[in-house]
């Protein structure tokens, strides 16, 4: 991998982690296209980079985590079902999953389908759902919706998934309004995605040395950057649109794979 493909692959990631149209897949679809060769480094970096989309998270909403603890504690509750299903599953995922882009073309098309009718559905219901929930804040996300949703972020350990699209579907099917489930997938994030890291690199301790760790520098901080950018995009886009452009997008990508895997 050489610098530049680090600051390719960091603004895929900083661009795709909040999006419903998963980062990991984007990542190893880049790779394909960059023509980087698969190696332990590779599948580490694809892992561990997002810290730099997660440290934004940080940044953007230290203030609100360290005034209302009650947020944290919730968070926490909806991360254990998701660490639990991480830790039994990490080798099939890294070693398996990973690998498959038919997965990921699959994951991708189905889940753009998935997207669109939920949204259709979502629009029917929404006046009344808006109504009641149209104050909502993160603060009262229940502890069982919490655990909820840290079951349906789990399903985005298959690539392609796309964790954010999972949190979110999960959340507007409990009733939680946009913004609110959009700022819990945000924060929720941190931790998964810490986990998610420090897991791997406890696993392959020799993935980031010497000058693969100046590539893992430079990508951090490239995906920290257009990170913040497409956190303020999302939350500036769901006041006025839901995710309907998203799921055809995914269509599109995910036939696109299909037809490279056939010719």
């Amino acid at each position: 991998m050489t610098i530049i493909q680090s600051i390719i692959l960091g603004i895929v990631e900083g661009i795709t982690e909040f999006l419903p149209i998963s980062s990991t897949a984007h990542l190893i679809i880049t790779g394909k296209i960059l023509g980087i060769p698969s190696s332990e480094f590779l599948k580490t970096f694809e892992i561990s980079i997002q810290l730099g989309a997660i440290l934004a998270v940080v940044v953007l909403y230290w203030k609100r985590l360290w005034q209302n603890f009650s947020i944290i504690w919730k968070l926490a509750a909806a991360f254990i079902p998701t660490a639990i299903i991480g830790l039994v599953m990490y080798k099939i995922i890294k070693n398996f999953l990973l690998e498959s882009l038919l997965v990921i073309a699959l994951s991708l098309l189905i889940g753009g389908i998935l997207l669109i009718f939920f949204e259709k559905w979502h629009a029917k219901k929404s006046k009344i759902i808006d109504a009641k929930t149209e104050t909502m804040e993160l603060e009262k996300i229940s502890y069982r919706q919490a655990v909820i949703l840290g079951v349906a972020q789990s399903l985005a350990m298959i690539p392609g998934v796309s964790r954010s699209a999972a949190t979110i579907i999960g959340g507007l099917g409990l009733g939680i309004n946009r913004k609110t489930i959009v700022e819990f997938s945000f924060l929720l994030a941190i931790p998964t995605m810490l986990a998610a890291t420090v897991l791997d690199i406890y696993k392959n301790p020799s993935a980031l040395s010497g000058e693969q760790l100046t590539l893992w520098m430079v990508g951090f901080i490239t995906s920290f950057i257009t990170a913040i950018i497409g956190i303020k995009f999302l939350i500036k886009y769901i006041q006025k649109n839901d995710f309907q452009a998203f799921g055809w997008y995914r269509i599109v990508i995910g036939f696109l794979i299909l037809i490279s895997l056939l010719f």
